[in-house]
């Protein structure tokens, strides 16, 4: 067996940092390799790197669109049949194994591992992006309105959830039922048996790592950028590189340790912090804001999204200039959520040992999008409103000129507006920290060899990713190229969601064994 030629250490509860670890060299080199080369040229050329990796989202989007919407709502039907179907009772370990975290730490390190600090920078500038600037009609409007809560609704709702449901049950089933590793390789053995452990297995977990680091690129600049947006609101901090250099490397100091710590305690412990911290700022948005508007608009909105769920998971805005908006909007949300899956699910399929199948995927797809769906519709129709029936239009203003200022020029419209933005600065720092720091861990996982399912890779091996991660979101905010990262990261979402289809095939062939032949789902 591949775990047991490679068994070089022990539980990460006890002795991990005395024994040694032995570093999957093929998958550490490339993908190190290949991170540092793609940093370099995109600092040395930032506005050649910029123009090519533009031109590949324009055709990416042109041609692979339709492909895009297939896979989402393909992925969508198949978790939805898996969780409902007699396979859903399975448990994702050995039958007498219990859970190894409370269900309310688990929810919460769903929730904050899937959405993080985007959930705050576009909670307000979303909606009123697509309520004055509409991919069709005109904007402005009360349908507008409607229009820009349904479509914000889509990019964030039960699709780009199925796809981290989908690889977190995948991994966890091959990993806690079938004994492979915990690597993104494993879920694809039934199709390529012993050749994951070889050139393809080593591809598949060093692409997951470089889509993964460029996502957590990503997410650090939005978090520097929304940071320093509230220290510019509240003490005229500027907005400056330098102050987003000082910002990036405390803040990933502060992941770093925490990833340090592992995940019973560091990545459990802020995870639980960060529920804590947005339930109170919704509480707040929902009573000082205009509150029989917004739950009139809650209802309203998921009735939207739920009656146009169908119509737009297959509109590709065949006509007209829509296609450029759905080029810049759904397809990069969809492209984002694979980039972003990898690492996401690994990080599920690492917390949810001694759960069934069923119990993964509708808490997956049910608990932290409740959630995410009363934030984006209490945000968005807040600020909707002021520009709408109350005449702020600055709001609008500052939304679409300076998109990280959004949320804090909305807040000045309600009381105790300093308390509050400052509240908010602390809790998009928090906010930032849990998918970077169980980022770090995952990759370091899949970077290394040894171990049980549950076990980590070494600290050693969690601070060089941490380090990597800065240096590349510091030179390319340095460089005035921090955009090419994020167009990047759509690009390498393509490559890894042929991995989703594969994963889906996988899955579904080996159920349908154990189906045939019971007894081999006890073995693990």
């Amino acid at each position: 067996m591949y775990r047991e030629k490679h068994m070089t250490v022990k539980s990460h509860h006890s002795d991990e940092n005395i024994l040694p670890v032995r570093v999957n060299l093929p998958v550490f080199i490339g993908s190190a390799s290949v991170i540092m080369l793609l940093g370099l040229l995109t600092v040395l050329f930032p506005q050649g790197s910029q123009q090519w990796l533009s031109k590949a989202q324009l055709w990416m989007a042109d041609v692979f669109g339709w492909y895009y919407m297939l896979l989402m709502v393909a992925c969508m039907i198949f978790v939805f049949w898996l969780a409902m179907s007699r396979h859903g009772q399975l448990k994702l370990g050995k039958e007498e194994e219990q859970p190894e975290f409370s269900y309310l730490s688990w929810v919460a390190m769903l929730f904050s591992a899937g959405i993080g600090i985007a959930l705050v920078y576009y909670g307000a500038y979303e909606p009123l992006d697509h309520f004055l600037r509409p991919p069709e009609g005109e904007g402005g409007t009360v349908q507008a309105a409607r229009q820009a809560m349904a479509i914000t609704f889509l990019h964030w709702g039960l699709h780009g959830w199925a796809l981290y449901a989908l690889i977190a049950t995948a991994l966890a089933w091959f990993a806690y039922r079938r004994g492979q590793p915990l690597a993104l390789r494993s879920a694809l053995y039934p199709l390529f048996g012993e050749r994951i452990h070889g050139w393809v297995g080593h591809l598949v977990d060093s692409f997951g790592i470089l889509v993964t680091v460029i996502s957590m690129v990503t997410n650090l600049g939005i978090g520097a950028l929304l940071v320093n947006s509230g220290l510019n609101y509240l003490f005229h901090i500027p907005q400056s590189t330098h102050v987003l250099m000082v910002l990036i490397v405390v803040m990933m100091i502060v992941a770093t340790l925490a990833a340090v710590t592992g995940v019973e305690k560091g990545i459990a412990m802020l995870s639980n912090i960060n529920v804590g911290f947005l339930c109170l700022l919704l509480v707040f948005i929902f009573f000082a804001g205009p509150t029989l508007n917004l739950l009139n608009g809650l209802l309203q909105n998921t009735g939207d999204y739920l009656t146009s769920l169908v119509g737009r998971s297959f509109d590709v805005y065949l006509y007209g200039k829509a296609r450029q908006w759905q080029g810049a909007w759904t397809l990069f949300y969809w492209a984002w959520w694979v980039a972003w899956a990898p690492f996401v699910g690994l990080f599920i399929a690492r917390i949810s040992k001694g759960r069934t199948i069923r119990e993964l995927i509708l808490g997956v797809m049910l608990i932290p999008l409740g959630f995410t769906l009363a934030w984006l519709s209490l945000f968005g129709n807040t600020a909707i409103s002021l520009v709408l029936e109350h005449g702020q239009t600055l709001l609008g203003q500052v939304a679409l000129q300076d998109p990280p200022m959004a949320v804090f020029k909305l807040l000045e419209y309600l009381p105790w507006t300093t308390i509050t933005a400052g509240f908010t600065v602390v809790i998009s720092f928090v906010l930032f920290l849990t998918p970077v720091d169980s980022g770090t861990l995952m990759i370091a996982n899949l970077s290394s060899i040894g171990g049980t399912a549950s076990d980590d890779a070494p600290v050693w091996l969690r601070v060089f990713w941490a380090v990597m991660t800065t240096l590349v979101c510091a030179g390319l905010l340095y460089a005035g190229s921090f955009s090419a990262m994020q167009t990047a990261v759509v690009l390498c979402g393509l490559p890894f969601s042929v991995v989703i289809v594969l994963y889906m095939a996988s899955l579904l062939r080996d159920l349908r064994d154990i189906s045939v032949q019971p007894g081999v789902a006890q073995r693990v």
